[in-house]
């Protein structure tokens, strides 16, 4: 039995209180509670139909940098984009995001019934008025044509970002990117394809779910924080810094943008 997102936040509410929603009537508890826990763990299903974007010459765009080394310290340190497709009864759709690496936030996105440069130009239009300081970021991709376009290596190398490409159809040199495709599949859209009868209808529902993704929805990367807070917590402890530098002193630096704002705090006395 699935239940649907609206349901799923529910429970997801109810969890972080520590409860299990009621058992629904004609159904047994340990199946229910067993079903719940499946459907939250967000297993992503393999696609009927995946979008191939791959035109030209391997490795002579980009080297690729990132090497399935997704570690990262801070945000903004290493972000990765892709495209993926939807099947609907009215045609196809196409969604174009930005996560970065370190929070799993969805940094911008797109949705469109054409995978254009468009959409790509919007992606990073969205990206860049959010976090206009990017210098020495590292931004990662496959090998699709659009990553591949001097439009897009050009706003890079203008925001001083770092570009990196995954080998030729490897999926798991981008896989932290297919993983939220998998989770944005298996929680919106695999079974449910019925209810989005319209482009806008499923704009509208992808939308919903972005903001609940990086607002609301708790992983275990972050802390069991959503991904927005988990950013906040520590771009917190970037900013805030306390240094002992002798014992009559203790100097409080405080990052502001690309300053540092230095001022002394007199060391109490008993």
């Amino acid at each position: 039995m699935k239940y649907s997102y609206e349901y799923k936040k529910q429970c997801v509410g109810l969890y972080r209180q520590g409860k299990w929603p009621e058992t629904p009537v004609g159904v047994k508890q340990k199946n229910f509670h067993k079903t719940i826990i499946n459907q939250l763990a967000l297993f992503g299903k393999r696609p009927k139909e995946k979008y191939h974007s791959y035109k030209g010459d391997v490795g002579k765009v980009a080297d690729n940098i990132i090497n399935r080394d997704f570690n990262t310290k801070k945000p903004l340190q290493k972000w990765t984009t892709d495209v993926s497709q939807f099947n609907l009864s009215w045609g196809k759709c196409y969604i174009s995001p930005i996560l970065d690496m370190n929070t799993n936030e969805i940094v911008s996105y797109n949705l469109s019934t054409s995978p254009n440069m468009e959409q790509i130009k919007d992606m990073l239009n969205k990206a860049f008025k959010r976090f206009p300081s990017t210098q020495g970021l590292i931004m990662h991709s496959d090998q699709g044509w659009q990553y591949q376009h001097a439009f897009y290596r050009n706003e890079l190398q203008k925001h001083g970002i770092i570009q990196s490409m995954s080998r030729k159809g490897n999926c798991y040199d981008n896989c932290i990117m297919e993983t939220f495709f998998g989770r944005l599949k298996n929680e919106i859209f695999d079974g449910f394809e019925k209810d989005y009868p319209s482009f806008q209808t499923f704009s509208k529902a992808v939308a919903e779910y972005i903001d609940y993704y990086n607002n609301s929805r708790i992983q275990a990367k972050t802390k069991w924080m959503p991904p927005s807070k988990f950013r906040e917590a520590s771009m917190m402890k970037t900013h805030f810094l306390i240094l002992n530098l002798c014992p009559e002193n203790r100097v409080h630096i405080r990052l502001c943008g690309s300053f540092l704002i230095k001022f002394a705090l007199p060391l109490r006395r008993a």
